[in-house]
């Protein structure tokens, strides 16, 4: 990777609000996900990206989910359970018209049934959309 693929990278993974130090779990991992965007994440965090059998608290949460993966609330729950309180998660989906697509109809019902709500979408990579999903706090 060249050094302006490289800035480019990591500022698309500053853009998911991670920092130095922190711990990222990530679920869905397969060979279709976006590796400049992981690379990208672990030179910002300075730590390899943990797998889904982590059983130690962490930072944030990446979850590479596609259409047929099964069921998403599933994967939010499995990601809620090491994860320190008020950290990202952040579902990657394939973007519309791609293989694998996940409407966001679907993300804002499997966060709802786990107590998340969606705040953002963005475009984070060729193929991937990034949905940030927060819990619901009371209002201020």
């Amino acid at each position: 990777m060249s050094s302006s693929t490289d800035d480019a990278a990591s500022q698309v993974a500053a853009r998911l609000g991670f920092t130095a130090g922190q711990v990222i779990q990530e679920f869905g991992y397969d060979d279709d996900v976006d590796e400049e965007l992981r690379t990208a994440l672990q030179a910002v965090t300075g730590n390899e990206l943990v797998d889904e059998d982590y059983d130690d608290v962490t930072d944030g949460a990446l979850i590479w989910f596609r259409d047929d993966d099964g069921d998403l609330t599933d994967f939010l729950v499995d990601a809620m359970t090491v994860l320190e309180d008020n950290s990202p998660i952040w579902v990657l989906t394939p973007k519309s018209g791609r293989s694998g697509h996940v409407s966001h109809s679907d993300i804002e019902e499997a966060a709802t049934t786990s107590g998340l709500h969606a705040m953002t979408t963005f475009a984070i990579a060729a193929d991937w959309s990034a949905t940030r999903l927060g819990t619901r706090g009371r209002g201020k």
